[in-house]
């Protein structure tokens, strides 16, 4: 067994390890890009103490393939595919380490990746979750994720976001207050604390949520900026990262679990006062979805968060009791992050524009006065 102790670079850096890590990969029909993903960890500098692959029910067969080509890793099979959150808490829950990588199966850590996020970690003891530094694997010269802040209209002002590594800001280890479940580096014992992932969201946003309620209970969370992952394919019939069709599943989702996230975890008073500024962003993806022939999938998102809310009702109870942060400490009002494929026309990005400034403005007018 290897710990993860960290490797001596001079500096101000604090002798000390993690102890063993464990690597948990959740792997949904993985096949094309799972193999890559556990060949890269095989190669990593610092060799995890155990490898847990959790497959949520593959029909391709890539679990098989872990049997085959990757003996040593132990696979947790689950009976249907319930989405990565419930996978990424069965494998916190089943670790033997207090700290735990979760890796997503098309993500591609390099040799350092690991040794650079322990590095970080040991010198900022007080860090619950780090990121590494998300780039394309198709375009590695261009950052995918980088850690965020939270935009008030529930999304994430993401840093970096399709910027040139080159361009990029910020070097070292920086405090975000959102990580993007690509790789995580997490306290074992902090996530379940909190309940680890939110199911209901399924995917998309439920990383948004699990730093929502890090960061309002007065956690800490890092990004490191050279701790670099190849992010390869996305999630089929989800993921948007071109001008291509807008996935349907995805508008259904991001109607539901957007409104899910403000529902939790803010208070009333800075919902109340953020109220015309989240209708206005309502309204433009109304359009939005009615542009681009979603707006069907938009309306069931809707009706499904009628289901949601009594659960996520009980939910905010606990996490408002928890908070030790303001929202209008943690909240910001832009910028509003796009993916550069829906800036295809001029008019759609002064309209963009217009909205991000306005949003902006509103903010800066209800900050004040928010919970």
């Amino acid at each position: 067994m290897t710990t993860a102790r960290e490797p001596s670079h001079g500096g101000d850096r604090s002798e000390g390890d993690l102890g063993p890590i464990s690597v948990v990969v959740v792997n949904y029909n993985g096949a094309e890009h799972l193999p890559h993903c556990l060949a890269a960890l095989a190669k990593s500098t610092v060799v995890p103490d155990e490898l847990l692959v959790v497959d949520n029910a593959s029909t391709d067969a890539s679990a098989d393939l872990v049997h085959a080509e990757f003996p040593g890793a132990r696979v947790i099979r689950l009976p249907r595919n319930e989405g990565p959150c419930p996978a990424r808490n069965l494998g916190l829950s089943s670790a033997r380490n207090p700290w735990v990588l979760l890796v997503d199966n098309d993500a591609a850590l390099l040799p350092d990746t690991l040794a650079r996020m322990v590095a970080a970690a040991v010198r900022e003891r007080d860090a619950v979750l780090l990121q590494p530094r998300s780039v394309f694997a198709s375009e590695p010269s261009r950052v995918h994720y980088d850690g965020g802040q939270f935009h008030y209209a529930g999304l994430f002002s993401l840093r970096n976001f399709f910027v040139p590594v080159d361009q990029a800001e910020g070097q070292g280890t920086l405090a975000v207050d959102g990580a993007v479940s690509v790789v995580l580096l997490a306290r074992r014992d902090v996530l379940l604390g909190i309940g680890g992932f939110d199911p209901a969201f399924f995917i998309l946003f439920e990383d948004l949520d699990l730093s929502l309620r890090l960061r309002s209970g007065g956690h800490r969370i890092l990004s490191v900026e050279d701790a670099i992952v190849h992010h390869r394919g996305g999630t089929p019939g989800i993921s948007f990262r071109s001008g291509k069709e807008y996935p349907n599943r995805r508008a259904f989702l991001h109607a539901r679990n957007r409104v899910l996230v403000l529902i939790k975890n803010y208070s009333w008073r800075t919902l109340f006062v953020a109220a015309p500024g989240l209708a206005l962003y309502e309204f433009a993806w109304c359009g939005f979805a009615l542009a681009s022939g979603t707006f069907f999938a938009h309306l069931r998102g809707k009706w499904a968060l009628v289901g949601a809310l009594p659960r996520a009702l009980g939910q905010r109870r606990a996490i408002q009791a928890a908070r030790k942060v303001r929202d209008r400490d943690l909240l910001v009002g832009g910028p509003l992050t796009i993916t550069p494929g829906l800036k295809s026309t001029g008019g759609r990005v002064r309209v963009l524009g217009a909205l991000d400034r306005a949003l902006r403005l509103w903010w800066r007018i209800a900050r004040p006065f928010a919970g």
